[in-house]
């Protein structure tokens, strides 16, 4: 299509395209890769990116080496660097000072050197055993390790994919790219001061929760929608709802009564339950187990397929259940274990429900319950699609579960036995790693170079089998880099760059570089709350480059700017994938973040604006 044609300026048009991608990101209706892959085919269609290099950004330095990278933090993982890490971090003291020194620090350090996702995901469990065996609230440690691991993404090249973003626009615009430690001089003071602000002081701003008495109460991470079938021997069978209660001796509200397929509220059914009725009621595993040894009510396995659930719905009369049976009988828990665990950013379960997946009969797992944002959930289990940061209540063999768990992007909460890797391989691990790292000190390779060759010898040895290699690369981010790549070039060549840059410059002229440079850390930064870090990052860093030639002064400390705001996502929920990891273990709502964040954001401001032009002067 011609640009001609439609009467608009290349530029109103790159607009255009970017105003409706952000409000794509921030509504949340479809997955980032996607809304980033449409405008890429738009900005194609419309001639603002050659067809020919439209899927160049799959090939770009800085997608390859995020991930590399992703396959090295995996590979740390399974050789047991991290774990010997944890094994340390565990045996800390009761004070809640310390704690969050130890863990927050931990994760600074391991962010650094691999993806900050991984070094959170790695120490998010830990936390949490932390938390229970020190009669801590598991609110008052998460949100601060979440923050810790975009802190300390910011020290090196490798940490964020910002950084690496940044690094590689700088190639194109210099012929030389920043190197692996160029971030840290800045990096390491705003990661140092974020960390003291958070260990002396924001860890108040946290919510606490107000329930401490035991670690089981403690560890309830939030409300379960949770789903019990009546039996034939259930003691339940033949009560009303009040009689139930009075058996419990303790008030679990039912939400919904489940017969014939119909749906009936809770405080609207006065009958008598009867056998073959779905309980819907909010409760946690103290209270499933009560349920069950009381009154007679257990978990019940839900069909996995289209099939299965055409045969159980047909089933569920009374006639039918005398013929062959109900096929969704109570589950056996002998020999299983009960366990939760939180879905991650790169979870299969994404999106997906309990039969698409087929979670019993493909992964020996059964879900009994499902915790969200610490609300109530309206769905029926089978029905719900599972999002980042859901809290799972699973069943399964003892033997496998772990196993189980790590092939679906699930971590475990409750129990996680820290298993070391063998020592050979964790030698080769770090001595892969380190040889990379010289590498690319001394120019002998490109960062995506090394960081490839380095995977790639990872895969090679054994240090990280095959297939988890593959499922270490996050495939959404991939694309969103890949995808958006173009989209940025579009920003700058079509002029639209340099318009927006001319606009900071004329609302600054009367007012001090340091001022307009405290303006593009407060735009980027609050674009990287709405949308992924990287996506912000790519289409400020065009805006950035513009707006140091309109100034007349050196592009780096602009760069530094924008790679340092767009980690600085401290507002939100949906700003950064750690931010989210932590939401249903901590029991954090939307607006819990921004009183934490707001003011690390302030810090993050005042320290490295003024480390940056020390370090990279105008």
């Amino acid at each position: 299509m011609a640009l001609e044609s439609i009467g608009l300026a290349p530029s109103t048009l790159v607009f255009i395209i970017l105003g409706l991608t952000l409000g794509a990101f921030i509504w949340g209706r479809f997955r980032y890769d996607l809304v980033a892959l449409t405008a890429l085919l738009a900005s194609v269609m419309l001639g603002l990116v050659p067809a020919d290099s439209a899927f160049a950004g799959f090939g770009h330095p800085a997608v390859i080496t995020v991930a590399a990278v992703l396959v090295l933090s995996r590979g740390f993982e399974r050789s047991g660097v991290v774990d010997v890490i944890a094994n340390q971090v565990l045996k800390v003291g009761e004070r809640l000072l310390l704690q969050l020194l130890v863990l927050v620090g931990t994760v600074v350090v391991l962010s650094g050197i691999m993806n900050n996702v991984g070094a959170l995901a790695l120490l998010l469990p830990v936390a949490m055993r932390m938390a229970r065996e020190h009669n801590t609230s598991p609110s008052l440690l998460l949100m601060p390790l979440a923050f810790g691991s975009l802190l300390g993404g910011l020290t090196t090249l490798i940490g964020t994919p910002p950084n690496i973003i940044i690094s590689s626009y700088r190639g194109n615009i210099t012929g030389e790219n920043f190197g692996m430690f160029s971030f840290s001089p800045v990096g390491i003071a705003v990661a140092g001061a974020g960390l003291a602000f958070i260990v002396l002081i924001g860890w108040r701003l946290t919510p606490r929760r107000s329930s401490q008495a035991s670690t089981a109460e403690m560890f309830d991470t939030a409300n379960y929608l949770v789903e019990l079938k009546v039996t034939e021997d259930s003691k339940a069978n033949g009560l009303t709802l009040p009689q139930l209660r009075d058996e419990l001796e303790e008030t679990i509200p039912v939400l919904a009564v489940v017969r014939d397929d119909n749906r009936r509220a809770g405080y609207s059914f006065h009958g008598i339950l009867r056998e073959g009725d779905i309980l819907l009621l909010e409760a946690g595993p103290d209270e499933l187990k009560l349920l069950e040894d009381k009154v007679g009510l257990s978990a019940i396995a839900e069909p996995e397929s289209a099939n299965d659930q055409l045969e159980s719905d047909a089933l569920e009369t009374a006639d039918a259940e005398e013929e062959s049976g109900d096929k969704r009988q109570p589950v056996d828990t002998e020999g299983l274990q009960l366990i939760e665990a939180v879905v991650r950013n790169d979870s299969m379960m994404n999106n997906r429900s309990v039969r698409q997946l087929r979670l019993n009969q493909q992964f020996g797992l059964h879900l009994v319950a499902v915790a969200r944002d610490g609300s109530r959930l309206k769905q029926r289990l089978r029905d719900i699609r599972f999002q980042t940061g859901d809290v799972l209540l699973l069943q399964g063999s003892e033997k496998e579960i772990s196993d189980s768990l790590s092939t679906l992007g699930c971590l475990p909460l409750a129990n996680r036995e820290l298993h070391l890797g063998q020592p050979r391989k964790l030698a080769i691990s770090i001595g892969i790693f380190a040889l990379a790292i010289v590498a690319m000190l001394f120019d002998l390779l490109p960062a995506a170079v090394a960081m490839s060759t380095a995977a790639l010898a990872s895969l090679l040895i054994g240090v990280l089998p095959l297939r988890d290699g593959y499922q270490a690369i996050d495939g959404p981010v991939i694309v969103l880099l890949a995808a958006m790549l173009p989209v940025g070039e579009a920003l700058e060549t079509s002029g639209g760059a340099e318009i927006i840059a001319n606009s900071l410059l004329t609302f600054g002229v009367d007012w001090p570089i340091y001022v307009s440079l405290s303006g593009l850390f407060v735009l980027t930064m609050l674009l990287s709350n709405v949308v992924n870090n990287a996506a912000a990052a790519l289409l400020m860093a065009p805006i950035a480059a513009s707006l140091a030639q309109g100034f007349g002064v050196s592009l780096d400390p602009f760069l530094m700017i924008v790679a340092v705001s767009a980690s600085s996502a401290f507002l939100t929920p949906i700003g950064h994938q750690s931010n989210t990891l932590v939401l249903g273990p901590g029991g954090y709502s939307f607006g819990d973040y921004w009183k934490l964040g707001l003011p690390l954001s302030v810090v993050v401001l005042i320290v490295s604006l003024p480390a940056i032009l020390w370090v990279w002067p105008l």
